[in-house]
């Protein structure tokens, strides 16, 4: 599991087997049920339990800007702003060749159905700033610059190499606010 190193999952097994009661059982449940009830939302492909997320069915939301992303772990980190207030869409991952990951595999298709059908106004591109998040950004931009949408991307707060789930808030509400036309 992400996060649990050699000790730590030493020491989880080990209170596993030593339990009493039926502690382990009931997270083992836990975690069968939420891998059955969560799922990716059919158009942003954040999690959630209905067909739509809450975030794309709110209509207090800005539905003219969308901000893409390559994970749906990278929505949380730009809410907890509050700085952006409008729609998302998850690429789920980031085209990689040394990773065999291509265009194909990932919402890409998604995502310009979703220019097709909805009216937007700008698309805030918000990937890593390595050499891959740069490819994809590169790649969609090739692929939407004759849409008369306005492409940006956010500012240069986050580190090099660095994803949305490792910036603070203030550093990700910045970038938001000074982003910058591609």
């Amino acid at each position: 599991m992400p996060g649990v190193g050699p000790r730590s999952a030493e020491r989880i097994a080990l209170w596993m087997v030593q339990a009493r009661g039926d502690q382990p059982q009931q997270i083992a449940r836990a975690i069968t049920a939420t891998r059955e009830a969560i799922h990716a939302c059919e158009l942003c492909g954040y999690f959630t339990t209905n067909p739509i997320c809450d975030i794309c069915a709110d209509t207090s939301r800005a539905t003219d800007l969308l901000c893409v992303v390559e994970q749906p772990t990278d929505i949380l980190p730009l809410e907890k702003t509050s700085a952006f207030r409008g729609l998302y869409h998850s690429l789920g991952g980031r085209i990689s060749p040394l990773d065999h990951v291509g265009p194909e595999d990932l919402r890409i298709k998604e995502l310009l159905d979703r220019v097709e059908k909805e009216t937007l106004s700008e698309i805030i591109f918000a990937l890593a700033t390595d050499v891959e998040g740069e490819a994809t950004t590169n790649y969609l931009v090739d692929l939407l610059k004759n849409k008369s949408i306005s492409l940006t991307r956010i500012a240069r707060g986050i580190p090099a190499g660095g994803g949305l789930e490792s910036a603070d808030e203030l550093t990700l509400s910045a970038a938001l606010s000074g982003r910058t036309k591609l």
